[in-house]
């Protein structure tokens, strides 16, 4: 009766949460999807932010974290039973970020696979941080 529980737990864990990868597009600004742009201050201040990015860090410059810190202003900041995206600087810390978030939070997560770089490459629309 166990492994027939668990079968369906972790089955059903697969069918609610999702992970896509998608690049950087006007159709995703667009959309107005919330896009949640990981990475640090010193990030943001150096490259600014995809239009309508909401600047939530996840890893500090010394690449250390606060897990419910991040998961507490990402509930705070935006509708997680909806859709949304991440984004960081080439797309591999959004990669494992989305993969947890999927699979730990049921979350349903686009994973902006190439990053800030490739946004700001396509000439997508880049405002400048403004520290609160």
């Amino acid at each position: 009766m166990k492994k027939i529980l668990l079968s369906f737990l972790f089955l059903s864990t697969l069918l609610f949460a999702s992970v896509k990868d998608e690049e950087a597009s006007q159709a995703l600004i667009d959309s107005k999807m919330p896009i949640v742009d990981i990475r640090t201050p010193s990030e943001w201040k150096e490259t600014g932010l995809l239009q309508g990015s909401i600047p939530i860090m996840l890893f500090d410059e010394k690449g250390k974290y606060d897990l419910n810190d991040f998961l507490q202003k990402l509930n705070s900041a935006i509708d997680t039973k909806k859709p949304f995206a991440i984004i960081c600087r080439t797309g591999s810390r959004t990669k494992i970020l989305a993969s947890f978030l999927s699979q730990k939070m049921n979350y349903e997560v686009v994973n902006i696979k190439s990053g800030i770089v490739y946004a700001k490459y396509l000439k997508l629309p880049i405002l400048p941080y403004q520290a609160n």
